[in-house]
């Protein structure tokens, strides 16, 4: 399954709702490396279905963004229950992020 688009209007719906664990990758075009880190999270969605994932566009997201505090992009944040277990700042690896969702 592909990565799910996430804004305000379907945040409830999409990760506070949700069956599974969420990822979801906060990234912005002009950032090199969320660019970098986004074919990776497009990959992790098409493997697995153990979690959702979901992307947040900050520069058309800022309320969103904001709401999770963040700072600096790339950041990824796993939601499980309707709660953040766990998040990482900047491009990482692929094999790092298969281990914050533990798949």
């Amino acid at each position: 399954m592909s990565a799910v688009t996430i804004t305000a209007a379907n945040f409830e719906n999409e990760v506070m709702k949700s069956d599974k664990p969420v990822l979801i990758d906060f990234w912005a075009s002009w950032c090199g490396p969320c660019m970098m880190v986004s074919p990776l999270v497009d990959e992790i969605a098409e493997e697995t279905s153990a979690v959702k994932v979901g992307k947040v566009n900050v520069d058309e997201e800022g309320a969103l963004a904001a709401d999770f505090g963040i700072e600096s992009i790339p950041t990824l944040v796993v939601i499980k229950d309707g709660k953040i277990v766990k998040k990482s700042v900047g491009a990482i690896p692929k094999q790092e992020i298969l281990k914050l969702i533990n798949v």
